[in-house]
């Protein structure tokens, strides 16, 4: 009987740390690499909430890629920030908001943004001070989960 108690204990041991090597790969194996807005990129009068809520769900360690071009004669800027909070987000409040990718960072291949925690980012276009993010509907938030 005691041997039975030792193997199982000797199992359970051994899938505990079996399940916390695969959820420590599993979080570098399975991030994803993510196109905000998919083939439409980072622009003016998409929906990015509509489209946050239909490409969800985020993980913990996936990237976001901000794709948007440079400004010019024929397109407007565009930019990333992170702002703090719900009321702040549904405001386009930028006061304290925290620049992530300037108006020259989206061009080529984008910049890339990390959701290392799992907390909720709330992101919006900063430009012509928040129009884009409320009439545009430049805005969009995300809480990663955790994968395992």
């Amino acid at each position: 009987m005691a041997g039975k108690f030792q193997g199982a204990g000797f199992s359970l041991v051994g899938t505990f740390f079996l399940l916390l090597f695969s959820c420590n790969v599993s979080r570098t194996v399975f991030a994803a690499t993510i196109n905000v807005g998919g083939p439409v990129n980072w622009t003016f009068g998409f929906n990015y909430t509509d489209w946050a809520l239909k490409t969800a769900p985020f993980h913990v360690n996936d990237t976001l890629v901000f794709k948007y071009d440079p400004p010019n004669s024929t397109t407007h800027a565009h930019s990333v920030y992170l702002v703090k909070d719900l009321p702040k987000f549904l405001a386009c409040d930028l006061k304290r908001a925290q620049l992530v990718g300037n108006v020259l960072q989206g061009g080529g291949e984008g910049f890339q943004f990390v959701l290392s925690k799992r907390k909720t980012y709330y992101f919006v276009c900063g430009e012509k001070q928040g129009f884009h993010c409320s009439t545009g509907l430049m805005r969009f938030f995300v809480r990663p989960a955790k994968i395992c």
